[in-house]
C-alpha cells in the first residue's frame, strides 16, 4: 500500500479536565475513506480539529504528507494548509450572508495567491461546474440556495486551494436523505477524479457502512473498534 497520507499517532486533546480524544492513532492513504463513527461527544470533531490543526493537540504527532505538524509555527504550516482542507456540518453557517456565491468560492484562490483577474472569474466557474452547479449560481447569495446547493459550494470552496485531504466534519447530517445521497455521490466522484483522502466524521452508521472504506469506532475519546 502507498505511503499514507495522513498518519496520526497516540493524540491526546484535552478540554479543561476532560480528555476529549484518549490516544487515538490511525492512518489514512491517499483515495481512502476513512470514517470516525460514534455518537455525540466521543471526541470525533476535536479529533477532526486537531488533524487539521485549527485546534493544537496537548500530546501527539499528526503527520500529513510526511511531515510532523505539531511542532510546526502556524507560519510553517501556512503553505501546508490549502493542501488539507474542511467541510463542515452546517452548509449556511459556513458562508457568510453577506458575500455572493462568487465571492466566497473566490476567497480562498485570493488568500492562497491564486486569483488573478484574468483568469479567476472561470476558475470559480469551472469550481461551481464541478460541483454540479450552473456558473449563474455565482450571482446569489446563500440564503438563496438550499441546504444541499450550500453544502455544494463548501464543498467547491474547500476543493479551491487543490487539497489532498478533505475532512468532512458531518457534511450531510443537516440534508434530507434525497440531498443526502446526491451530495454523497459527488464526493464519491471527485475522490475518483481527483485521488482525494477524506477523513470522514459521522455519527450515522448507515451512511458511512455505504460511503467509507474503513470505519473506525470512538467512544468516550478512545477508539474501540
Amino acid at each position: 500500500m502507498s505511503t499514507p497520507l495522513l498518519d496520526v499517532r497516540d493524540l491526546v486533546v484535552r478540554h479543561g479536565t476532560v480528555t476529549a480524544v484518549d490516544r487515538v492513532s490511525f492512518a489514512l492513504h491517499p483515495g481512502e475513506t476513512l470514517a470516525l463513527n460514534g455518537p455525540s461527544g466521543c471526541g470525533k470533531s476535536s479529533t477532526a480539529l486537531a488533524v487539521l490543526q485549527l485546534r493544537r493537540p496537548d500530546a501527539g504527532e499528526v503527520h500529513f504528507e510526511g511531515r510532523e505538524l505539531t511542532s510546526l509555527t502556524e507560519r510553517e504550516l501556512r503553505p501546508l494548509r490549502p493542501r488539507m482542507q474542511p467541510v463542515f456540518q452546517d452548509p449556511y453557517g459556513s458562508l457568510s450572508p453577506r458575500h455572493r456565491i462568487r465571492d466566497a468560492i473566490a476567497e480562498p484562490l485570493k488568500v492562497h495567491g491564486r486569483w488573478t483577474p484574468s483568469d479567476g472569474p472561470a476558475r470559480v466557474a469551472d469550481l461551481l461546474d464541478r460541483v454540479g452547479l450552473d456558473a449563474s449560481y455565482g450571482d446569489r447569495f446563500p440564503h438563496e440556495l438550499s441546504g444541499g446547493q450550500c453544502q455544494r459550494v463548501g464543498i467547491a470552496r474547500a476543493l479551491a486551494s487543490d487539497p489532498r485531504l478533505l475532512v468532512l466534519d458531518e457534511p450531510v447530517s443537516a440534508l434530507d436523505p434525497s440531498v443526502r445521497a446526491g451530495v454523497l455521490n459527488l464526493l464519491a466522484d471527485l475522490q475518483d477524479d481527483l485521488g482525494l483522502g477524506y477523513l470522514f466524521i459521522c455519527h450515522d452508521r448507515a451512511v458511512v457502512r455505504h460511503f467509507a472504506d474503513r470505519v473506525l469506532q470512538m467512544r468516550d475519546g478512545r477508539l474501540v473498534g
